[in-house]
């Protein structure tokens, strides 16, 4: 249940922002919605004057149909034949009353009559207001579709009953198509209305966007709840729910975290006489957390084939996402997104610049804030599931993701900046991008959520990133010759962080290290950088480095003898210049012990070798050294 409470705490601390509308990446507005309240696209909208009466309507585009309304526990429920209308905008088979007396086939008189007699209770309670009345005065006279019609937003046949879908055989009577039927998926009746309150003397509010209408309902709703039960949540005698609210990941969602609407079967038979035995949960406090859940995922949760993974604050919502790469960890601290200044790769440069950058959250969280991570996801339509949950202390939080991007530092060279040209950065790759490299750049998301799911508890709780993730990473980068240039490039730098986090090297070169592994890469990175300069920059073939490099991985004595032998045309095109390479295969050959210069295959170690000799090789040399220009690799 701590997580219920941490939203519910969530909520709490944002009360000033309830209503107020926030856009994500210039995408549709979401709001955190006031509870009482949730989300429905419109398409029809009706314009009432303030002494109720029909002033205009037009059909709503699709990109500003998203509409918050007054919603009740039934009604959010509701399904099938179920009359359970919306408090105030609905669909056309519930708000006109004249419905009936235009259509062949429907009558809609007990819908009618159960929304208007809602919409009179609230209209007449204390907390009803001049815009609830007006729409209830207009409404109550039963004209909403013949008004409509003299609008041209709905159309009749030559017998004067309503259109319910087109036909081109109304082409002739019309012309072409009809606004609405673009908009709607269903019949004319399924057409969902909401009103606004026009004023010629004054500028008023939408309804929809009126902080008075959602207090005004809110209000209304929560005095007409009755009897009361002990709140597991905040421990307080308050009016229950057994109806949790639907719509978390987007409005298309029925899945819900809690329900308990099985009771004819065995959920909870034998073991309770009701469901509120099994958890009691208050009214307010389940809107208040799903509200603020479904606010959360649209603000900052990452959804992968409908996986929402979601990190947040108590007082501070917006936190630094563990399954982003040191990239945007640092960019989230400047006011553009530059390319990182390196100018060391040593972990302890690096860690004090990742310090220096986290210490901006500590500063900004309270003392006593604490981060929520979740994952949530949905076997079936109608459920969803928490599969994973942490609140954990903030200083822990940061620690630990300040010690995963630390220990896995490598350079990366995938990545642009503001200019959409090709950047590098120092640090660990997102959790989508290990997908990548584990299983390639067409891998499902399916496969990614998995892999996102089994990696995040190993930044969280500092678990060893699991053997087979790191392993086919260390395969695929082994493996050159099937992937394009650019792909290999950012797999083996994303294989050498994984391997890394383990090893704790340096991308500077160690010249002191003797492993076998590291060795053998050195020499590999050598013979390529020698192959790629007596090539010359016209020539983007792969070298024999490069294509017996899997071979390599597993028999590094016979490969080596192969690759060295076919060098020789190479060295010799280099002319005086091979002296400088040639010296440096000696150097690294004669760090070997005999007994380790064999066909044992090798270990990722080898990798980070590779990839510290080539970076050291690319870089600029004394005058009496060769100058080679790093490639840059754009995807």
């Amino acid at each position: 249940m701590s997580w219920l409470l941490n939203l519910y705490k969530t909520y709490e601390s944002n009360l000033d922002r309830v209503g107020e509308p926030e856009k994500r990446y210039g995408d549709r507005e979401f709001t955190l919605l006031p509870i009482s309240h949730t989300t429905q696209n419109a398409h029809i909208e009706v314009r009432i004057t303030e002494d109720g009466n029909f002033h205009s309507a037009e059909v709503i585009d699709k990109t500003e149909a998203n509409t918050l309304i007054p919603c009740s526990e039934k009604a959010a429920s509701r399904a099938g034949k179920v009359n359970a209308p919306y408090p105030l905008h609905d669909k056309l088979v519930y708000v006109a009353g004249d419905l009936t007396a235009y259509h062949e086939k429907l009558n809609n008189e007990e819908q009618f009559a159960e929304y208007i007699r809602q919409l009179s209770e609230w209209a007449d309670s204390s907390n009803g207001n001049n815009k609830v009345k007006a729409i209830f005065g207009y409404l109550d006279k039963r004209s909403l579709i013949g008004d409509l019609i003299k609008e041209k937003i709905l159309l009749t046949d030559a017998t004067g009953k309503l259109i319910e879908a087109w036909d081109k055989k109304y082409e002739p009577l019309y012309g072409g198509k009809p606004p609405l039927f673009s908009v709607i998926a269903g019949e004319v009746e399924s057409a969902f209305v909401r009103f606004d309150v026009y004023s010629p003397k004054k500028m008023l509010v939408k309804v929809w966007k009126d902080s008075e209408m959602y207090n005004s309902f809110s209000n209304y709703y929560s005095e007409s709840l009755e009897g009361e039960d002990l709140c597991f949540i905040t421990g307080k005698m308050l009016p229950g729910t057994e109806r949790h609210t639907n719509k978390i990941r987007n409005a298309a969602d029925k899945a819900k975290l809690i329900s308990a609407n099985d009771s004819s079967g065995f959920t909870y038979r034998g073991r309770f006489n009701k469901s509120s035995e099994v958890a009691g949960i208050s009214y307010d406090v389940s809107q208040k957390a799903h509200n603020a859940l479904k606010w959360l995922i649209n603000r900052q949760g990452k959804v992968v084939d409908q996986r929402v993974f979601l990190v947040w604050g108590n007082e501070d919502p917006e936190l630094p996402d563990p399954t982003e790469d040191t990239f945007d960890i640092l960019s989230m601290f400047s006011e553009e997104r530059q390319p990182q200044k390196i100018e060391s790769y040593t972990h302890q440069e690096f860690a004090r610049e990742i310090a220096k950058a986290l210490d901006g959250y500590r500063g900004k969280l309270v003392s006593n804030s604490n981060v929520n991570i979740m994952i949530l996801d949905s076997a079936t339509t109608g459920r969803l599931a928490v599969l994973y949950y942490r609140n954990m202390d903030k200083e822990h939080y940061l620690d630990k993701l300040a010690d995963w991007h630390i220990k896995g530092a490598w350079l990366h060279r995938y990545r642009k900046d503001t200019n959409d040209k090709a950047s590098c950065f120092f640090g660990s790759p997102s959790l989508k991008d290990i997908a990548f490299a584990a299983y390639g750049p067409r891998a499902g998301d399916k496969i990614v959520k998995g892999l996102m799911e089994r990696v995040l508890p190993c930044i969280i709780d500092g678990r060893k990133v699991p053997d087979d993730i790191v392993r086919s990473a260390f395969n695929r980068a082994g493996n050159p010759v099937s992937m394009e240039r650019w792909e290999w490039e950012k797999t083996l730098s994303i294989a050498c962080s994984l391997i890394n986090k383990r090893e704790e090297m340096d991308v500077a070169l160690d010249k002191e290290n003797t492993d076998r592994n590291y060795l053998f890469g050195r020499l590999l990175a050598i013979a390529d950088v020698l192959e790629r300069n007596a090539l010359g920059s016209n020539e983007s073939r792969a070298t024999n480095a490069v294509r017996y490099m899997n071979s390599f991985s597993k028999n590094p004595e016979r490969t080596w003898a192969t690759i060295q032998a076919s060098l020789q045309p190479y060295q010799a095109r280099l002319g005086t210049k091979v002296r400088y390479y040639n010296s440096l295969i000696d150097e690294v050959a004669s760090k070997f012990n005999s007994e380790d210069f064999n066909n044992k295959p090798l270990t990722g170690k080898y990798l980070l070798g590779f990839y510290s000799q080539r970076h050291d090789l690319y870089q600029k040399k004394e005058k009496n050294e060769p100058v080679v220009a790093l490639e840059t690799r754009e995807e």
